[in-house]
């Protein structure tokens, strides 16, 4: 069964169990929007972020917006790819959210934090399949109540995602203060980005040691400031290359005074091609 529905604000297409039979294919491409793919049989690979994994049946990859990434199918006799893709505007799930500050706290992780992991195999003693199938009947319905339902659905989904595939990431085993501390880094970085970083400015808008920044921070989320900035950084720049014509050089001096080549060497680094190819693949 193929379909593509509208599910909401744009970015919004729900494409469901979708049977890709072609010779050969190859995907480089990213969105706007958030995708979930959720892959019922198939077989190649998918690389994200430099990361490379093997598709398996009953398994699950999560994209973050304007996160480039590239599927391979190659031919094999009497093998098909059949998957559902969904992709939505986070805005669109973020207004069903108030009533609920933790989940809501776990999406804007999925959306733009960084994420130990984004390729999850083996889902078939899940519900996921089931809760798809659920989602796909509601968006083909034209009932007025039809997107209120879908927005629902994807709370259902985010719920279903935190509890069977995020747990170990949010869980964590520091105590609050610390993790506290942890968030108060993070959103000072990113209100930051744009501007040069010096650990001493950060660790004194917070009131905290240097030390006691980079220690708790690192414990946290397992990465140091600077690398949580320059990721942060590379997400704004692939927002910039894909939907505006300012030369990687002009970027680079918005993200926090970086030279050219300074800043293609880390968006090589991260995403594996320079920015000229990466403005090229998306568009």
């Amino acid at each position: 069964m193929n379909k593509l529905t509208p599910i909401g604000l744009e970015p919004g297409l729900f494409l469901y169990r979708h049977k890709h039979s072609d010779p050969e294919s190859y995907w480089h491409h990213a969105h706007r929007g958030i995708e979930i793919l959720y892959i019922y049989e198939g077989h190649g690979e998918i690389r994200v972020d430099n990361q490379t994994y093997a598709i398996e049946a009953h398994s699950l990859v999560w994209f973050q917006p304007y996160q480039l990434h590239r599927v391979a199918v190659p031919p094999l006799p009497n093998r098909a790819y059949v998957r559902s893709n969904l992709t939505f505007d986070p805005q669109f799930v973020l207004r069903y959210l108030a009533p609920f500050p933790e989940l809501e706290q776990f999406f804007r992780m999925l959306w733009n934090g960084y994420l130990p992991r984004q390729y999850f195999p083996s889902l078939r003693d899940t519900p996921l399949a089931e809760l798809l199938l659920e989602l796909h009947d509601a968006a083909g319905e034209t009932a007025p109540d039809r997107e209120e339902e879908v927005g629902l659905l994807m709370l259902s989904l985010l719920r279903l995602l935190k509890k069977h595939l995020f747990a170990d990431e949010t869980a964590g085993d520091l105590p609050s203060r610390a993790r506290s501390h942890a968030e108060r880094i993070a959103e000072w970085l990113d209100a930051h980005y744009k501007k040069p970083f010096r650990l001493e400015a950060l660790a004194s808008g917070l009131h905290l040691s240097p030390y006691h920044v980079s220690h708790v921070f690192k414990k946290s989320t397992g990465m140091t400031p600077s690398d949580y900035l320059t990721r942060r950084r590379i997400r704004e720049a692939c927002v910039l290359l894909a939907n505006t014509s300012l030369p990687v050089g002009e970027i680079a001096a918005q993200l926090g005074g970086l030279s050219a080549s300074y800043f293609s060497q880390l968006f090589k680094r991260i995403k594996g091609l320079s920015p000229d190819q990466y403005r090229k693949s998306i568009r």
